[in-house]
């Protein structure tokens, strides 16, 4: 089997990382850069940051606090939020992003992301999707920090993505989000069985057999109120979800 991924996320909100449920209540935790440090000699496969509120706000992502984020970090730091033209993906590629995460501005332009992925490289391209359970069956992309609905088919979305050009899907179970009661699996199955991109589930790790469960499903699950009120948490973490079976990579803990 491939190895999996376990991501740590880092949501950012005015340069601080937060942590809510839902997508709401937000509290502190702590400086991205430093997170991002202890999570890398912790033994992460990769580090997600999104800055949460820089399209909901109409603002610019914070562009310092990404690259204090990529000094930080000797792994894949994927960067989010904020991203509009093809002007903004170039500037955080230089700024230590090496993929970068797009949502409402797809949604609005889906063109956006076969423009960035001829100029950048599908590689580079992360379809976000945030997405909420209907009364009547399925589940619908929201934009804007899980704030809009668009009244679009989160299933069918991811795969139109991918035929233009799309080369990851970041999929947010808004319902899971914070809860810590596990990861939406009928909306990460219906995804992977959707695409033939990587797919990395996102909302609802509370433990190590909510992760596992994940990777049943999917190629990557990213953690993150599991993980900021205890970082040291991440190695220790890992070493369980290989223990149920699932091929997380063996990584050395950098030292200090």
């Amino acid at each position: 089997m491939l190895a999996v991924r376990v991501i740590p996320c880092l949501d950012v909100d005015a340069g601080r990382v937060v942590k809510g449920v839902r997508f709401q209540e937000l509290r502190d935790a702590g400086d991205p850069a430093e997170l991002a440090a202890l999570y890398d000699r912790e033994g992460a496969d990769e580090i997600v940051f999104l800055d949460i509120t820089a399209t909901s706000g109409a603002r610019r992502i914070l562009l310092d606090a990404v690259a204090r984020t990529a000094d930080e970090v000797f792994i894949p730091l994927t960067v989010g939020g904020g991203a509009r033209t093809e002007d903004d993906v170039a500037e955080l590629l230089t700024h230590g992003a090496d993929k970068v995460s797009v949502n409402s501005a797809a949604l609005a332009d889906p063109s956006l992301l076969t423009r960035c992925a001829e100029i950048f490289g599908s590689q580079c391209m992360v379809l976000a999707i945030d997405a909420r359970r209907r009364d009547g069956g399925g589940w619908e992309a929201y934009s804007h920090g899980g704030r809009r609905a668009t009244g679009r088919d989160a299933v069918e979305w991811a795969r139109e993505a991918e035929e233009r050009g799309a080369g990851e899907i970041l999929l947010t179970s808004i319902d899971a989000d914070g809860t810590r009661e596990g990861y939406d699996l009928g909306l990460t199955a219906a995804v992977s069985s959707a695409v033939s991109l990587p797919v990395i589930a996102s909302g609802g790790a509370g433990n190590a057999v909510h992760v596992a469960a994940a990777l049943e499903v999917a190629q990557a699950a990213l953690l993150a109120s599991i993980l900021h009120e205890d970082p040291s948490r991440l190695a220790t973490l890992r070493d369980e979800v290989r223990g149920l079976g699932m091929p997380v990579r063996s990584v050395p803990v950098r030292a200090c």
